[in-house]
């Protein structure tokens, strides 16, 4: 698993002293299961070649978090309304779903847990009420650092022609101490929807908390018209969409590069 030296962790997000607490903590409660792993930015290995080359937005957002697994290969299977029957390798059938146990896990939690928490082993799946909506535990729990909360979206730029939706949510991790938790909604009736161990089912972001307030997300302005640039604007403008376009020998992935540049600056600091 690729990961970034402390060092190169810019102050003033990993903390002002070298051996800080990292920004999140994943505790895997299933041994043995795939851990989260940093995204990469060829999107799980499906981006086009040419896109990963030259297109530094769309690598930037496949590599912005983590990528977390299924702990196992399973398979659901909806009717439509609201029956969903669950299978995993080594299991003697279909079961009916309602609320399951990963295989082994409750037994394993009572045994390692104190004494006033045996019996509350999180479920691995839960059929919801609205029809074809399932919850699956990931086996994680997350902590955060002060200020940081946790956004659970579909992976990001990865394909997914999967039988299933993604609902999205965030979560204050750095409060709320408890099973990371996703929510999927089934697309598809009567044909089983497999979930990979080796497939990413859900990217994990990190995000301040500040920036989810009414103060921030309603601090925004709309212009109308090109009347609304400045000289400042068109300036801008120029350099970015008029100038490469009438240079025949212009370098693709400018736009990359210098990103790339900026970051490393910004890393060293001043």
């Amino acid at each position: 698993m690729d990961q970034t030296p402390t060092s190169e962790i810019p102050a003033q997000i990993r903390g002002t002293a070298p051996d800080a607490d990292p920004i999140v903590r994943f505790h895997n409660l299933f041994p043995g299961c795939r851990p989260p792993q940093r995204a990469a930015r060829d999107g799980h290995g499906t981006i086009p070649i040419r896109a990963y080359r030259h297109c530094e937005a769309l690598c930037s957002a496949a590599a912005f978090g983590w990528h977390v697994f299924p702990p196992m290969d399973f398979e659901l299977v909806w009717d439509g309304s609201t029956e969903i029957q669950w299978t995993y390798e080594g299991a003697e059938g279909w079961y009916p779903l309602n609320v399951a146990q990963f295989p082994h896990f409750a037994a394993a939690f009572d045994e390692g847990a104190p004494e006033d928490a045996k019996g509350f082993s999180p479920p691995f799946l839960a059929n919801f009420v609205e029809p074809g909506v399932v919850q699956i535990w990931t086996g994680l729990v997350a902590r955060t650092a002060p200020g940081w909360n946790l956004l659970l979206r579909p992976p990001a730029n990865v394909p997914r022609d999967l039988g299933y939706e993604h609902f999205e949510g965030i979560i204050e991790t750095d409060r709320w101490f408890g099973p990371l938790f996703f929510n999927v909604r089934l697309t598809r009736t009567d044909i089983p929807v497999r979930f990979r161990a080796g497939y990413p089912l859900m990217q994990v972001q990190p995000v301040q908390r500040a920036t989810l307030t009414d103060a921030v997300l309603e601090n925004y302005d709309v212009s109308e018209g090109l009347e609304s640039f400045t000289p400042a604007d068109w300036d801008a403008f120029r350099d970015t969409v008029v100038k490469p376009n009438k240079d025949p020998n212009r370098r693709r992935g400018a736009y990359g590069a210098e990103t790339r540049k900026g970051r490393k600056r910004e890393e060293r600091g001043p």
